[in-house]
């Protein structure tokens, strides 16, 4: 095999779980694995991660598999599973490629309130076997930064912790599935890991990788919050190209596509051209059309206190040139809107070569500087944000659940009780 395909989807999931099957209805829309998704379950789930996250991983993992048998009669197995809060991030392999996947190494970053995991990236990076003496290595990364217009400048910021501190260590074990009884435990056990050798870049511009990064990256088409009157400025649908009213204009101030430009965000970084619609932020009322499937215009009915914007990205490494691009963009669209969100999901489909030569001894022609240094201290840091998430999560899971009301409750009732059995027991 001479080229490998990636289908590569992110999808702002609002804390919800997905409709499985409205799900596997659309996930390959854009074609027909790779599957990054913000927001996948609520805080307290997030934070306190394991089994609480289970069953929002497991409906993507249904949906993958309905999808695949519906399309191609295809399995896939789902080889990783990950997050940081409430940041996801998902990989899966096509069966009978499964069990090429030598290893997998994964990194985490938070960039919200005290670098906690409300907003961050988590990294996995995956060593695919080409024969047995060649490993390609792929970096995948989920993201959702800051959001709101005004927050350009910390959606920046953002992206260097990306850099600085979204580290893979080289020191993860082999590749296991996350559930004993899933088949990819028993295809990938006897792997082992290949890619810990010395001297070798642990940051996501690591020379010898493809790099993939995905997610709800928040950036806007302007920098304030739009006034009442700028609501008949908003895109329509069946417009020509030359009307204001084309999304196409709108695109021209996109935030992202400027400080790309400018070079003061996603150094190196390339994105397919976008030929579709904003993907952020639907109203109530368009949700509720996609809920029912009976408007059409359900995906032009925006929220007024929201700019449209293209928030849901897929960015690439590829510093080479001309006929010589490694990374060959087939397809990148967006989904249609889900009612579960108000955010509509954004696929990438793309081939890569596997000829290229990514031994680690290797020079590289097209490596690039990082913009910045891994801090030196970004373990430290992550362990700190991750025990002040623990906290967090056990206040939110016994303040914001039922379960954890219920628990709260019958721990209260106790206290109470056994202090009234205390004090009749003193006065005895």
């Amino acid at each position: 095999m001479d080229d490998l395909g990636l289908y590569i989807l992110t999808a702002n999931c609002a804390q919800n779980l997905i409709d499985v099957d409205l799900f596997a209805a659309h996930l390959f829309d854009a074609l027909a694995s790779d599957a990054g998704g913000s927001e996948i379950a609520p805080i307290a789930y997030s934070f306190l991660g394991g089994s609480y996250l289970t069953p929002y991983f497991d409906a993507f993992v249904q949906a993958v598999k309905k999808a695949a048998t519906k399309n191609w009669d295809e399995s896939y197995v789902n080889v990783l599973r990950d997050h940081t809060g409430m940041t996801g991030l998902m990989v899966f392999a096509r069966a009978d490629l499964a069990g090429k996947i030598s290893w997998i190494d994964t990194a985490h970053v938070g960039f919200g309130l005290h670098e906690m995991g409300n907003k961050g990236a988590v990294g996995a990076r995956v060593g695919y076997r080409v024969d047995s003496s060649k490993t390609v290595d792929f970096t995948f990364v989920a993201a959702h930064l800051a959001p709101m217009e005004g927050a350009l400048q910390q959606r920046n910021l953002n992206w260097q912790s990306i850099v600085e501190r979204l580290v893979f260590s080289g020191d993860e074990a082999p590749l296991q599935s996350q559930s004993s009884a899933d088949e990819s435990t028993a295809l990938l056990r006897d792997q082992e890991p290949s890619h810990q050798a010395e001297g070798l870049r642990r940051d996501v511009f690591a020379p010898n990788t493809y790099l993939f990064l995905a997610g709800d990256l928040n950036y806007r088409t302007s920098d304030v919050s739009p006034l009442k009157d700028d609501v008949s400025r908003f895109p329509r649908r069946d417009v020509s190209r030359d009307s204001p009213s084309h999304y196409s204009h709108l695109l021209q101030k996109d935030q992202l596509g400027r400080e790309m430009r400018q070079g003061k965000s996603f150094h190196g970084l390339s994105e397919a051209p976008i030929d579709f619609a904003p993907t952020y932020k639907y109203s109530d009322s368009a949700r509720q059309a996609a809920r029912t499937g009976v408007d059409s215009d359900a995906e032009w009915k925006w929220s007024s206190h929201r700019w449209p914007s293209w928030c849901d990205r897929i960015l690439y490494l590829d510093t080479s040139s001309g006929d010589n691009k490694r990374v060959r963009p087939h397809v990148y669209d967006a989904l249609p809107l889900l009612p579960q969100s108000d955010h509509r999901p954004v696929a990438l489909a793309v081939s890569v070569p596997l000829g290229v030569s990514q031994s680690p001894t290797d020079q590289p022609t097209n490596a690039i500087a990082a913009p910045f240094a891994i801090d030196p201290h970004w373990r430290s840091r992550r362990d700190a944000a991750r025990r002040k998430e623990l906290v967090v999560g056990v206040l939110a899971y016994l303040g914001l659940t039922w379960e954890g009301n219920g628990l709260l409750l019958a721990s209260t009732l106790g206290i109470v009780g056994a202090w009234v059995a205390l004090q009749n027991l003193w006065s005895m």
